[in-house]
Parts: structure tokens; sequence; C-alpha cells
């Protein structure tokens, strides 16, 4: 169910709002609109008639019902579209951003050469991977730590925020540590308990879409980052 809020709704409106969907045992999220804040409720659906009685509070426009399976990536919840910040760079907005890089760290000097080469290009973010998901088991894993570290070095010395992936939760911490933007690969786009890890995290996510990924799978995979 989505809770769309009067446009003059007052913050106390809204936190009282937001309380009682917890109470009935919800999961609020709030997506801050132009006009009007909306305020998502995600959890079993048995307790939608609780939620609908949430449409008489003070400061409430609306209770409506989400159709789709996937609820906090529809465009019931946010019409708008979304523009995400890396300081000053803005990803979403009028501008055409360019990511670029190699596929692997191997080496400081190959990156800062690479980094130098993108930016003159006009490319926006550095990609590079520190951790690499291969066919074979015998060929190059990447720097895994040490690659991070360079990626963080390079990025301090040339003025690139940089995006890299991780494959495995356990690692989620570590990456999140050094990166801009966590990337999650095609490979792991159904990788569940990655994805629930990765909605900890106050960061930007860049999912790639498998390869015999539907839409619907693409869009349920982002629920799992955002219902965190």
């Amino acid at each position: 169910m989505i809770i769309v809020m009067e446009a003059g709704a007052t913050k106390e409106q809204t936190n009282e709002v937001i309380r009682r969907i917890k109470e009935i045992g919800y999961t609020a999220h709030i997506i801050q609109g132009v006009e009007r804040n909306v305020i998502g409720a995600v959890g079993d659906e048995r307790g939608k008639a609780r939620l609908q009685s949430l449409e008489s509070l003070p400061g409430v426009e609306s209770v409506v019902p989400i159709l789709k399976p996937y609820k906090l990536t529809s465009r019931q919840v946010k019409p708008e579209n979304s523009v995400i910040s890396i300081g000053d760079i803005k990803i979403g907005g009028e501008k055409v951003i360019i990511i670029a890089g190699p596929c692997s760290v191997e080496s400081k000097e190959q990156l800062m050469e690479t980094a130098r080469a993108v930016k003159d290009a006009g490319a926006h973010i550095l990609r590079g991977g520190a951790f690499k998901p291969r066919t074979s088991p015998y060929s190059f894993q990447g720097m895994e730590e040490e690659g991070l570290k360079i990626l963080a070095e390079v990025r301090d010395e040339v003025g690139l925020p940089f995006v890299t992936e991780v494959m495995n939760p356990r690692e989620v911490d570590l990456v999140a540590d050094y990166t801009d933007i966590v990337q999650v690969g095609a490979r792991n786009v159904q990788n569940f308990s990655l994805l629930k890890e990765l909605g900890r995290l106050d960061k930007p996510i860049l999912l790639k879409r498998g390869l015999m990924t539907t839409i619907k799978e693409f869009l349920m995979a982002a629920e799992y980052i955002l219902s965190q």
C-alpha cells in the first residue's frame, strides 16, 4: 500500500502515519516527492485492511493499493525520475553520465594511466574491478582489498569517484568502506542474500541486469535492496 500525504502535511503528521504503519507490523519507506510525500508500507498482505484505516488520519490524502508485485520500485510509489548524487555528479538528470575504466585492477600504474585517459575523454566516474568473477577458477580473480586501496588512491589523485563490484555478502562492508558506488554484476542479480546486505548501505547501488533476467525479475531484485 502507499499512503499519499497532503501537499501541506506537517512533519508531525507524517511521523504519526509512520508510527501507525510500524504499529500494524509494516515497514515504512518515505519517498520525498516534488509536491508531496508518499509513504510505502511493505509487509504481509493480510494487513491491508488495517492500513486502509490510516486514510482518516490528519494529513493523509489517500491510501492506495499497489497492484504490482514490486512495491518500492513502482511508479505508483515514486512517479518522478530518480536522480542519484555522487558529489557534484547527478546520475539520472539531464546530463549523460559516462562510467569508464578497466575490467579489473592489475596495478596502480595501469589504473592511473587509464583513469587519466578516461577523464580526459570526458568520463565522469571510474570503473574498475577489485573482485572479479571468472568462468574458470584458475583465472585471475582480482587484487581484492589491495585493488580497493589502489582505486581509492587513484580517485584521490585524479578526482574521479569510482564504482566496483561486490560478489560476496561477507565483503559488502569492506567494499563499501572504499567505493563511491557498489556494483552488483549480472551473475548476482538474483543473489538475494547479497541484495539484502546491500540494502543496509547508505550508498548508491548499480544493479546490472542478467542476460536472461526478465524486467519483472529485475525490478524484484531492486525491490530486495529497497525493502531493507
